[in-house]
């Protein structure tokens, strides 16, 4: 190796050090400060609590649940088969074009293959862990639960 690729392979490894650690500083979050109620609230509630009864404790009102737009979920649903249909034949040429001309079915195969397992393997467990909650809270960052084992509400 001479001494200018060295150079740029330092200063390639010197600019993915930097940037993950920027983007580790820019990830870290910081507890918010409760926000400070305005001066006219702070007034009303005194007013607000001696007309309430005073055995009735004070109810927040619920949060509505989050609505599913069928749209949203047709486009998702259409975008992931076409990316796909796309990924499928574009890997499988991608691989068959680095092999000698006698292994291109072989390894035209494989990629078809490694797909299909794939997609058992994320109706089988992958959705479970992607899409549901971890009842340790350090661990339901990383891994949800394995409630829809099978996709099947089993928990």
């Amino acid at each position: 190796m001479n001494s200018l690729t060295k150079w740029v392979g330092r200063c390639v490894f010197a600019v993915v050090a930097a940037l993950m650690v920027m983007t580790g500083a820019a990830l870290a979050q910081d507890q918010a400060a409760p926000p400070a109620a305005p001066p006219a609230a702070t007034q009303a509630a005194p007013a607000a609590a001696s007309e309430a009864p005073a055995g009735a404790p004070a109810a927040a009102a619920p949060a509505p649940a989050p609505k599913i737009d069928s749209g949203d979920t047709a486009w998702m649903l259409t975008s992931s088969a076409l990316v796909l249909m796309m990924t499928i034949p574009g890997l499988a040429l991608f691989y068959g074009g680095m092999v000698r001309k006698k292994n291109v079915l072989a390894t035209l195969a494989q990629s078809f293959g490694a797909t299909c397992i794939i997609t058992v393997l994320w109706m089988i467990i992958g959705y479970s862990m992607a899409f549901t909650t971890n009842p340790s809270s350090g661990m339901n960052a990383f891994i949800g639960s394995f409630n829809y084992f099978l996709l099947g509400p089993w928990g």
